[in-house]
């Protein structure tokens, strides 16, 4: 772990990478694109026989399954897939993620898909992804003294390393006992807290009960959906005028909240393609511009995301995205009046339950045609009249046949 190389990347990204017009912003792309073409053509067997014979916006997209069986043939760094995901494996169930392969972490990945996947990450894109989110995340006009709390699903020897008298980094494993997480983080105090708003919700509940009684100067949601009714929660409960969000999976990090509040894709280091779903929604396919070791190239995910439809206030030419909605295996399909099928996606049916009242947690799940099943952690059969009324509502303003729910408690 380079601390230079850190500060660097810190440097860049916060002051000497403006990129206040979209020329600038594609211009930085296209220099970066053409460099990683090269060494991949060069490092990565896999696409130097793809691009032998093709351009690359004619490569074939990429998924977790494509890049699970070309593995070996993929990476750069001679990461042999057993060898890799044994060692993950071993540092999942052990709990202990000081363990990597060489100079390079691994680790798993499960993501809201449910199929497994591997990643390896050099030292370098380590130190290069440190810098990147330190410059995105702590807040302006204070740099020192910053106290960090991370709840995550696995610990990668990373953070604790990075720590100084300027930033300090505390690990928090989300498959511990919350109760002596929140009690360790209630002694900790940290000025900025990152977790997932399943973590975020608990911590809510806490300082409501008076077991956390620190206010954080930030506050970010990381690694699941945050759905509308839980932001406004935990914003009321910890104090924060503002929820931060970091868009960071296994194929990168590839978006941030800006001072403005507004999410903004980090085009200086990826590019984004879209697959369009409607007239403000798309899928995003990736190519990860500095990303090596294991190259993210044209990777198709199964996000859903809805593009804001003005410019930012803070400036920045980046992508500006309204909202982060949740996976394409999240949309419904109703039945329309014409027969044609309709897709509700996932925000969409949100918004609608945020009209019932009544349950905190709920789950609707896709049995059939126009057949739904919705669980709420509730016994009041109003609130669940309630929502089967929104649903049906919903289904009336897409011109589609009413479902056909069921309630039961979760």
């Amino acid at each position: 772990m380079s601390k230079f190389a850190i500060l660097r990347e810190f440097v860049a990204v916060r002051w000497l990478r403006p990129l206040r017009t979209r020329a600038a912003v594609e211009r930085r792309q296209r220099r970066l694109l053409r460099s990683h073409l090269r060494f991949l053509r060069q490092r990565s067997a896999y696409f130097r026989e793809q691009l032998a014979t093709r351009s690359f916006s004619d490569l074939p997209l990429m998924d977790k399954s494509v890049m699970m069986s070309h593995f070996d043939e993929i990476n750069t760094v001679g990461a042999g897939r057993d060898e890799a995901l044994a060692l993950a494996i071993e540092n999942e169930r052990s709990r202990d993620f000081e363990a990597d392969l060489g100079s390079n972490s691994v680790g798993l990945s499960s993501g809201t898909s449910g199929h497994r996947g591997l990643f390896v990450v050099s030292s370098p894109e380590r130190d290069a992804w440190v810098g990147t989110v330190l410059a995105r995340a702590l807040p302006r006009g204070r740099l020192l003294g910053h106290r960090i709390a991370l709840f995550l699903r696995a610990d990668n020897s990373l953070y604790e390393s990075v720590g100084s008298r300027a930033v300090s980094f505390r690990y928090f494993d989300v498959y511990s006992d919350m109760d002596e997480n929140i009690a360790r983080l209630q002694e900790y105090r940290p000025t900025i807290l990152v977790a997932p708003p399943s973590v975020l919700r608990l911590i809510a509940r806490a300082a409501d009960a008076g077991a956390f009684d620190v206010v954080p100067q930030r506050v970010y949601s990381v690694a699941e959906v945050l759905e509308i009714a839980d932001e406004q929660r935990i914003r009321e409960s910890l104090g924060q005028p503002l929820l931060h969000q970091l868009y960071q999976c296994t194929e990168g990090f590839l978006a941030h909240t800006c001072e403005r509040g507004v999410i903004h894709l980090n085009e200086d280091n990826i590019l984004v393609e879209r697959e369009v779903l409607d007239a403000e929604r798309f899928t995003p396919i990736i190519t990860d511009l500095r990303r090596r070791a294991q190259p993210i190239v044209r990777y198709r995910l199964g996000d859903v995301l809805r593009e804001r439809d003005r410019r930012c206030p803070c400036g920045s030419a980046l992508t500006a995205i309204e909202r982060i909605e949740g996976r394409e295996g999240d949309t419904l399909v109703f039945r329309g009046l014409d027969g044609r099928d309709v897709p509700v996606f996932a925000d969409v049916i949100t918004r609608a339950l945020l009209y019932a009242d009544g349950f905190d947690e709920y789950r609707i799940t896709q049995i059939g045609a126009s057949r739904l099943q919705i669980a709420l952690d509730t016994v009041d059969d109003r609130s669940r009249r309630r929502v089967e009324d929104e649903v049906g509502a919903l289904a009336d303003r897409s011109d589609a046949s009413g479902p056909i729910s069921r309630s039961w408690t979760m």
